[in-house]
């Protein structure tokens, strides 16, 4: 499973014109299921996102490892700031070139992809985010929508469930 992590003041998702989901302060996460993917790709995709150090601290003191407002640059993670988070599924993720044209075969097919996303929602609202699970929103599944963001940092992170380190 592969993911975008992006730090975000803002986004939303739209289809058909309207407006499906929107967060403020947060991340945004494109989220590409491969083909071989299973259950323990989406924990740990959910666990890492959620959990991932990717906002300052409170400004305090002087330390060489603080940013110049005096603040740690990568102290908190999302639920520490009590921020939200939008996940957006994007097999294109699992694309690659052959010649000029994009391929897909290495993305799971529409029925098995949309299972283990709705079980990555499920296990980063109820197993995951500390607090009010109705944080974390989603775009609609397989339907062509309008991402639109507004990047705090820029901050833009890549996750490969396949790469753990």
């Amino acid at each position: 499973m592969r993911a975008v992590i992006q730090r975000v003041k803002s986004a939303s998702v739209t289809v058909d014109g309207a407006v499906v989901s929107s967060i403020g302060q947060g991340l945004m996460v494109l989220v590409g299921i491969g083909a071989d993917d299973t259950e323990d790709d989406t924990q740990y995709v959910a666990g890492k996102c959620l959990r991932a150090r990717l906002f300052p601290g409170e400004p305090s003191g002087s330390d060489e490892t603080k940013n110049w407002d005096g603040a740690k640059p990568w102290d908190r993670n999302v639920m520490d700031i009590d921020g939200e988070v939008l996940f957006v599924s994007q097999f294109t993720l699992h694309g690659y070139f052959k010649g000029n044209k994009p391929d897909f075969h290495h993305a799971m097919g529409p029925t098995d992809a949309r299972k283990l996303y709705s079980e990555l929602l499920t296990y980063a609202r109820e197993k995951v985010y500390v607090g009010d699970g109705t944080r974390i929103k989603d775009g609609v599944f397989g339907a062509k929508m309008d991402v639109a963001l507004v990047n705090d940092g820029p901050v833009t992170l890549l996750l490969d469930s396949r790469e753990r380190k």
